[in-house]
């Protein structure tokens, strides 16, 4: 299968990434909607209704979770959850198999070079929630950090014990 993960600059957020370009987002959707079979993207929250005006009725939102964050001044209650805009066009699961919950508790990352740098527990379970296979095609459409690929490249090995 050909799955894909995008985690651009947020709206309205461009000016803290190098390119300082905003990504068009009706553009990224239409990419994601045409061209895989399951994927996901990654939003904030402020921009999870204008996003989901732009998706097909079928997606769902799954939550990552943030025990620990970036607590701003006069921002309150804190963006403690991200939400993930999330496709399956091609079902994999069985009621035998475990199921995936749809959020993710784990921390912000903490000086990885690049605003919103996911995870590594985040990046695993992306994978299970994309039911992903060693053999399908994945691209990682923003890679930032490049973080999500290199997991990648550890999970298709077989390198992470997943759950």
């Amino acid at each position: 299968m050909k799955i894909a993960y995008a985690d651009p600059p947020y709206i309205n957020c461009a000016k803290y990434y190098p390119e300082k370009t905003e990504v068009d987002h009706r553009l990224l959707v239409d990419k994601l909607v045409n061209g895989y079979d399951n994927w996901a993207l990654s939003c904030s929250s402020p921009s999870l209704k204008q996003l989901l005006d732009l998706c097909p009725d079928n997606v769902r939102i799954a939550a990552w979770v943030k025990p620990f964050c970036s607590f701003k001044p006069n921002v309150n209650p804190a963006y403690a959850w991200e939400p993930i805009i999330f496709s399956i066009k091609k079902q994999r699961l069985t009621r035998a198999d475990r199921t995936i919950r749809d959020w993710v508790s784990a921390n912000i990352t903490l000086k990885k070079g690049l605003t919103g740098a996911k995870p590594i527990i985040f990046c695993y379970w992306l994978f299970d929630l994309l039911q992903m296979q060693p053999t399908d095609e994945f691209d990682d459409l923003f890679p930032g950090t490049g973080i999500v690929t290199k997991c990648w490249e550890e999970y298709r090995k077989g390198d992470v014990k997943k759950g």
